[in-house]
């Protein structure tokens, strides 16, 4: 990954337009969408699960909103073509995997809502919260002109050096979770071992060869991915 500054402004505008398809897409899927495909086919398709259907593309939605906001103020590198496609792929198959399966395309699945649905969507809300928030905290301690050249390390980064990919993994659970499927878990678990086996090292060497000075002292004191456990 390039990690240098840049605009990339055509590529970040592509990035969440397409993104934005694929959660109207998810919209039109449960507004009679699916049904009108089957139709094509002479098949009756539906969700039968409609209401767990509508709450995972409010799910997505979410993430399209913090996707918008990551690009447009909250990321500082370049953002360049085989990211793009790569990841809206990525998209496609997880925002509309997740709406079919909880929608009750595939498999019989129960309404809403019950207990394990309120702690999903939690874990949604509170996901989504740990990772733009610890990523808008970073922005605006290194708005100062003293924190120029500086490592960062107050905020939520205190209890985790990467608490932005905690939090995805945290959403991503209580999103899979959502689809009352147990098999969709493999999405969240896949992520944290993409996180800890790949990102995290990659990352922790970059920031150990831009801060030599403070970096060390962190990564001693401070869990790498789950606060107080590792």
């Amino acid at each position: 990954m390039d990690r240098s500054h840049g605009r990339t402004l055509a590529q970040r505008a592509v990035f969440c337009l397409g993104h934005l398809a694929i959660v109207l897409c998810c919209a039109w899927l449960v507004c009679g969408g699916l049904e009108r495909i089957g139709g094509l086919f002479g098949q009756t398709w539906g969700f039968t699960q409609t209401g767990r259907a509508a709450l995972l593309v409010g799910c997505a939605a979410l993430y399209w909103l913090r996707h918008a906001v990551t690009l447009f103020y909250l990321l500082a590198r370049r953002v360049d073509w085989p990211e793009v496609s790569g990841l809206l792929a990525f998209f496609v198959l997880i925002e509309l995997g997740l709406l079919l399966t909880g929608g009750g395309l595939f498999t019989d699945v129960p309404p809403l809502f019950r207990p394990l649905d309120w702690c999903a969507l939690g874990l949604v809300l509170i996901g989504s919260y740990l990772n733009t928030a610890s990523e808008t905290q970073r922005k605006l301690w290194k708005r100062d002109p003293a924190n120029r050249g500086r490592c960062y390390t107050d905020g939520l980064s205190k209890y985790s050096m990467h608490i932005n990919y905690f939090g995805d993994t945290v959403m991503f659970t209580g999103w899979a979770l959502l689809t009352a499927a147990p098999w969709a878990l493999v999405l969240p678990a896949l992520m944290a071992a993409m996180f800890v086996g790949y990102h995290i090292p990659a990352l922790d060497a970059y920031l150990a060869a831009r801060y030599p000075d403070e970096f060390p002292a962190y990564a001693r004191t401070t869990k790498k991915f789950i606060p107080f456990v590792y």
